[in-house]
């Protein structure tokens, strides 16, 4: 299903090797751990050498991560990791680039970006840890709390319709869609190696919740709700993906859409750059001859 090959680089990194030695402070309990050790596995599935990844994030719980792996990392502003990471694989179209954030983060403030990351189409990974709750300030609603939630901001329920990542995505019209479990940690591993080996923008709900402000109740609720997708299933298919966002009575987990053929925006660049050189090499090359000390 990938475009790219795996590295045949010399190394054998373990998905220890990728951590740095900066102890998460997460809750314990917390689905992020997930995230982090899937992200460990899939860079050492791949062999990707640590100073050829970026992992771009913003502010919140989950955006911690950039601090607990060995790889290059930075924390920006909220909600703006998205078009920083973009800045990044533009002026290192061969770099790894990781984005990552929590449903706040990147469906409320950030969301605004997921439209044009996607519609560009560039070469980067996104991995959304959804909990469904602003944990890092103390449990507010956020985009994704379902109706008639009870949190520090909705004392008598939520009342407002939660967003359908996966929906929104697909409408986007991004070329490769998944959902992970944080209970589910090998696929999880297995996604966003997919996830960053297709060429082009690849978008990952990560479901993680959040033990503090949403209990224990929160895990064991999805872990009853999820259903791994059949084994004919088949994500080229974009109208039985548009019906698996659909479902409210199952939570699908897998590849839900894949759509390898479109061109990403590195390679459009590219065709633009020498498009414009074409009329103009030797008058270009005259004006260097020119002007050269």
């Amino acid at each position: 299903m990938s475009n790219k090959t795996e590295s045949e680089l010399p190394i054998d990194f373990k998905p220890g090797d990728y951590k740095s030695p900066l102890k998460p402070i997460w809750c314990a309990g917390c689905g992020n751990y997930a995230v982090l050790n899937a992200l460990a596995m899939a860079f050492a599935q791949l062999k990707i050498p640590r100073h050829e990844i970026a992992v771009i994030t913003g502010i919140g719980c989950s955006s911690r991560l950039p601090g607990y792996l060995s790889t290059y990392g930075f924390n920006t502003l909220h909600g703006r990791a998205v078009p920083i990471a973009t800045g990044v694989k533009l002026a290192n179209p061969k770099a790894t680039v990781i984005a990552a954030g929590g449903d706040g983060d990147m469906f409320s403030i950030g969301g605004g970006h997921l439209a044009h990351v996607a519609r560009r189409n560039v070469d980067l990974t996104l991995v959304v840890m959804d909990n469904r709750v602003y944990g890092l300030t103390k449990g507010q609603m956020s985009p994704t709390t379902p109706i008639d939630s009870y949190t520090s901001t909705t004392t008598y329920g939520s009342y407002e319709q939660p967003v359908n990542m996966v929906r929104f995505m697909l409408g986007y019209g991004t070329g490769f869609v998944a959902r992970a479990f944080s209970g589910d940690m090998k696929q999880m591993a297995a996604l966003v190696k997919q996830g960053i080996q297709h060429r082009g923008f690849s978008f990952i709900q990560a479901l993680s919740p959040c033990v503090t402000y949403r209990g224990k109740g929160e895990y064991d609720s999805i872990k009853s709700m999820s259903a791994q997708l059949p084994d004919d299933y088949d994500p080229t298919d974009q109208l039985a993906a548009w019906q698996v966002s659909d479902d409210s009575e199952k939570i699908h987990l897998g590849l839900i859409y894949h759509n390898p053929e479109l061109v990403p925006y590195d390679t459009k660049l590219d065709k633009l750059r020498e498009k414009a050189r074409g009329p103009h090499k030797q008058e270009i090359a005259r004006l260097i001859d020119e002007f050269r000390p």
